[in-house]
């Protein structure tokens, strides 16, 4: 019991490490070494790490690549310490972080990535490894790193469509780069979960759309909202400031090489029909890592920005809620979010975003905008779109104020136009595959959509999902298969899933 107790003491100090550099700074700070303005609004302070070893020199070049650990001492033991000490001290810096970068958790995370994927330039797909050439690429990989030889290969880009008719770019790295992408952002994740604020709720541990649309009713329907700011940045991920992302990476992380590896990710360049373009600017959509940088980014130039400085300045209620970077802002006062909306859009020029003219607004949403439209003869209040649901005021069944929310428009045409196309590409497979896949389909359509008050939405796309299986069944070949009636049957027989609540919205607050 001694023995395991010292051993964890020691990982204690390998991993609170520091630099002489940086107690010279704190000294002469007077104890503190301050943050940059631009990047955190108050000038919150940054503290550095106490001594130990596998630390930065002197010189400030990494020193230690290699663990001087035992056996039983694994990366994800020291990212369980790591993960401690930067909820203790939010102001710790973390100075030395490559060594975590081992064959054990590289080899983990290989094991964690999702089969079925896309292939990258290489051509290859992540089943088409066998364990030797796993373990193979796994030691090179390590070797490229630890000689400062690694450069992450271009990633192939693939052109998504979008409900407006546009196309979005993804990105689609090799396997290995995305081995690496996971390691380095489960340690990301790691060091900044703790910072992160309670508005954020994309891509974090325990947190997704529906906490998210959630938090957005319980604050209207709870708190003195009357007027809503719906945001839009124009393009984020293909706008992100690689100069901007590293300052506010090293708000919490001191080391050199790490850092260095971060910008290569983002620097990788993108093969667009052949064509090697560099990337200057942007993360690529489709990345591992891209998600925790994306939040790490708007968390520094956004969410921090809004509550501690912008929101003291306001005499009214108001609050954010961000999903990655599509975010809502309830004010209570109509002239202070006018005021939030043109201080916002000066806040994200300087971390080189713009907010879309075109879908950004202000509109008047709460308790009294009803009445209030009624007074002034005005027709519907106005609606907003979150998350893939369009949000309308309306009442409850003893007639008090509810915020409800359907499908909107333009996620149910896309679900549907899918789902038809899918239906018509694959009518010739056997029936009883077709079957299964379409359950899984209807099934995951209803986790998503299935919240409170949204049955209608739901019961509409499985009544039109049943039209088009018809019509697509009776197309397997010349011959006509089945009537209504016979179909009907069938579907006695092999129901499909049925439509469902699966996540519940209107609870107490």
């Amino acid at each position: 019991m001694g023995d395991l107790s010292t051993r964890s003491l020691e990982i204690k100090g390998r991993i609170r490490v520091a630099s002489s550099t940086s107690w010279r700074n704190k000294a002469e700070s007077g104890g503190r070494e301050k943050s940059e303005q631009f990047i955190v609004p108050n000038r919150l302070p940054v503290m550095g790490l106490a001594r130990g070893r596998d630390c930065l020199s002197d010189t400030g070049e990494a020193m230690n690549f290699e663990p001087h650990s035992k056996a039983e001492q694994t990366t994800k033991f020291k990212l369980t310490l790591i993960a401690k000490k930067a909820k203790e001290e939010p102001k710790l810096k973390f100075t030395s972080l490559m060594h975590l970068l081992n064959s054990e958790y590289l080899t983990q995370c290989f094991k964690e990535l999702k089969a079925g994927k896309a292939a990258g330039i290489d051509q290859r797909t992540l089943e088409s490894y066998t364990a030797d050439e796993i373990e193979r690429a796994i030691d090179e990989l390590i070797s490229r790193l630890k000689s400062y030889r690694y450069r992450p290969k271009p990633v192939r880009q693939v052109l998504i469509p979008k409900a407006n008719g546009k196309l979005r770019p993804l990105g689609i790295p090799t396997v290995m780069d995305k081995v690496l992408q996971l390691a380095v952002a489960k340690i990301l994740e790691v060091i900044y979960e703790p910072l992160f604020l309670d508005c954020s709720y994309g891509f974090r541990p325990k947190r997704n759309a529906h906490e998210s649309l959630k938090a957005l009713n319980h604050m209207v329907m709870g708190k003195k909202v009357n007027w809503i700011i719906d945001a839009d940045i124009e393009g984020f991920f293909d706008n992100v400031e690689h100069d901007y992302l590293i300052r506010c990476l090293k708000e919490r992380i001191s080391d050199p090489n790490f850092l260095i590896l971060i910008n290569r990710f983002l620097k990788a360049g993108v093969m667009v029909t052949g064509k090697l373009e560099p990337t200057r600017k942007g993360t690529p959509q489709g990345g591992i890592v891209s998600p925790i940088l994306a939040n790490i980014y708007l968390h520094y130039c956004l969410d921090l920005w809004f509550k501690l400085r912008k929101r003291r300045q306001l005499k009214g209620y108001a609050e954010e809620i961000r999903y990655a970077d599509d975010f809502i802002i309830g004010v209570q006062y109509k002239e202070e979010a006018t005021q939030v909306l043109r201080d916002m859009e000066t806040r994200l020029a300087t971390a080189g975003l713009t907010l879309s003219k075109e879908k950004t607004r202000i509109i008047e949403f709460g308790r009294y905008t009803k009445d209030n439209h009624h007074k002034r003869g005005g027709g519907k209040p106005p609606t907003f779109d979150f998350l893939g649901f369009t949000h309308y005021c309306g009442k409850t069944k003893d007639g008090r104020f509810a915020m409800k929310m359907r499908t909107s428009r333009k996620k149910y045409a896309v679900a549907i136009k899918t789902q038809a196309q899918w239906l018509k590409n694959i009518r010739t497979e056997p029936i009883e595959k077709i079957w299964k896949t379409l359950a899984l389909k209807l099934t995951g359509h209803y986790q998503y959509y299935g919240l409170s008050g949204n049955f209608i939405s739901i019961k509409n796309y499985y009544q039109q999902t049943r039209k088009l299986t018809f019509k697509w069944m009776n197309r397997r070949s010349q011959k006509k298969s089945w009537n209504w009636q016979d179909f009907e049957e069938y579907l006695t027989r092999h129901p499909l899933p049925k439509p469902r609540i699966t996540y519940a919205i209107y609870n107490t607050w």
